[in-house]
């Protein structure tokens, strides 16, 4: 519904440019010459950008209240969490962990998630602090848009800085499954903020604390999304010293003020994330994701091989043998470009859709037809290069993937764009001008539209295709038997059971917080004859049976076979 409404709006914009491209052109020039002079004062722009995403996001609370987790990265994300909110990196193996046994998490040799600790840092943040881990998504978006600011500022002049922020505000810091689940982007897009807004200030200046600025965002990054996040880096990295060989600048001088600050930073941040693995999986060389994958026989690229793997639970054989594991192999060594046009749609609707669209086509338009790649500046030349080179990790995997395994991508985006935009609004072309001015009216209207859309009833549905705006999945009916099983007296075991065919990615019950034992409602597997001995060992619970497959959900005592 709303890719439809910003679709036609876009359309829209296309003969109001040719027909009358100086509308509204009094009232353009007011709001711009408030806003650069506003934009002028950096440092309280970025503050103001921080908090009005937080602002934002608060005040959406009674359309948007805190969500409830559905996907199974959610719950790893969120276990994760709690380990780190009671003050450990990983559990212990629990005696009846063969009951438990889920997916993305690891039992052997420790009870943990399998991801990377950034995101999971955040959430325990807020579950420590707010007395919920939403509250780390919330606080993340905050810094992320920020941060977004601060980088834009780097490149580009102030005014043009702040309204690509404001963009990024809404366009990823309101509706988006970024801050409304527990796997989203913020905090990758708050590390590539950081690494691609110090990149020219190092260029410009060479000063100690944008070298410790950008570690901070490569360690950042290397602790949210390490494999894309070496795509990224990497070209970074390349361009300073390219640089630095053509620059004239002492090499003494990029020693002690760029070079030892990002090294000594690199370092740390380096023996703490191999400590981290250490205490997870008993090796700083071997990740969680690792073991993960050999214990369950998943593959990552089209080159590998699929081996098979006897599982426990039927549930995980279906999952990782019959799931969506396969069909993802074979299109990718089979129908390749099915798979990278998949991909490329996916990272379209998302980052930008139809109006960013609009935009970028009316810029590549408006180049000369001879020195076509020439027009194209330096600063604009390497942005490019740097987004390929980070997406072509995405198309070296298997997997479709979701936007924010490129979310560090996201100030690049919104760098070109404006760059795009500056473009257009200082052109001879009245027409091309009128688009650049176009494109956050439209984005406004749409926001409004979306905070309407309750009242207006248009949506959206619960959606796998993401965009800007679409809500994402929530299992509702487990945060109520959770809830009711909370103020039930006593503590409460539940054995999920099944129905065949079950949705496992998007109706997963069986996820449990890092002390199972404390915990007042424990969520099990249902292994039949098995149960008898979990049902001893917590022989001073309440035991219930829960069949998620009914509507509504079936929740009753539990009998012993």
């Amino acid at each position: 519904m709303f890719i439809a409404i910003e679709l036609c709006l876009a359309a829209i914009c296309i003969p109001l440019a040719l027909t009358w491209p100086k509308l509204g052109d009094s009232w353009f020039s007011r709001i711009e010459q408030w806003s650069s002079a506003f934009a002028q004062r950096k440092a309280l722009t970025v503050v103001s950008v921080g908090l009005l995403a937080l602002g934002i996001r608060l005040a959406l609370l009674p359309i948007l209240p805190i969500p409830q987790p559905k996907l199974t990265d959610e719950f790893s994300y969120l276990l994760q969490a709690d380990t780190f909110a009671h003050a450990r990196l990983a559990n212990p193996t629990h005696p009846m962990w063969v009951h438990f046994e889920t997916f993305q998490e690891n039992w052997k040799p420790t009870y943990a998630s399998m991801y990377y600790p950034a995101l999971g840092a955040f959430l325990a943040m807020g579950q420590v602090l707010l007395h919920h881990p939403f509250w780390g998504v919330w606080l993340s978006s905050g810094l992320m848009c920020a941060a977004i600011c601060w980088a834009l500022q780097g490149w580009l002049p102030a005014g043009w800085a702040l309204l690509g922020s404001l963009l990024a505000i809404i366009r990823l810091g309101s509706f988006s499954y970024w801050v409304d689940s527990y796997w989203g982007g913020t905090v990758s897009a708050l590390a590539g903020a950081l690494v691609i807004g110090a990149l020219p200030r190092i260029r410009k200046q060479q000063r100690t604390r944008d070298s410790i600025v950008l570690a901070v965002g490569m360690a950042l990054l290397a602790c949210a999304r390490p494999y894309e996040g070496l795509f990224f880096c990497v070209p970074v990295l390349i361009g300073l010293i390219w640089w630095a060989k053509r620059k004239v600048v002492s090499y003494e001088k990029l020693a002690w003020r760029v070079v030892t600050p990002f090294a000594l930073v690199m370092t740390v941040a380096l023996i703490g994330l191999g400590y981290y693995f250490n205490r997870v999986t008993g090796s700083p060389f071997t990740t969680g994701y690792q073991v993960n994958i050999r214990t369950y026989g998943l593959v990552y690229f089209p080159w590998e091989t699929i081996r098979p793997v006897a599982l426990r639970h039927p549930e995980m054989q279906m999952m990782y043998s019959g799931g969506p594991l396969p069909v993802w192999y074979d299109m990718a060594r089979h129908h390749p470009l099915q798979l990278q046009s998949l991909k490329a749609l996916v990272v379209w609707l998302f980052f930008f859709g139809p109006i960013f669209t609009l935009a970028i086509a009316a810029w590549l338009v408006s180049r000369p037809r001879r020195g076509f790649w020439k027009s194209f500046s330096s600063k604009l030349r390497f942005l490019l290069v740097l987004c390929a080179v980070t997406y072509s990790s995405c198309m070296l995997t298997i997997y479709i993937g979701q936007p924010h395994y490129i979310a560090h991508l996201a100030p690049v985006f919104y760098v070109i764009l404006m760059m795009m935009l500056m473009a257009l609004y200082d052109s001879t072309n009245p027409s091309l001008k009128f688009i650049a001015r176009a494109v956050p009216v439209v984005c406004i209207l749409l926001l409004a539209t979306r905070i309407s859309a309750p009242i207006l009833q248009l949506g959206p549905s619960p959606s796998w295709t993401r965009t800007w705006c679409s809500e994402d999945e929530q299992n509702l009916e487990r945060a109520r038997v959770l809830d009711q099983l909370q103020h039930a007296p006593g503590k409460q075991l539940v054995i999920v059971h099944y129905q065949p065919g079950h949705n496992f990615i998007m109706d997963e019950w069986v996820y449990n917080n890092a002390e199972i034992d404390d915990s007042k409602v424990i969520w099990a597997r249902d292994m039949g004859s098995q149960n008898a001995e979990l049902v001893q060992y917590f022989k001073d619970r309440h035991v219930w049976l829960a069949q998620p497959d009914f509507t509504p959900v079936r929740l009753e005592r539990y009998e012993q076979q």
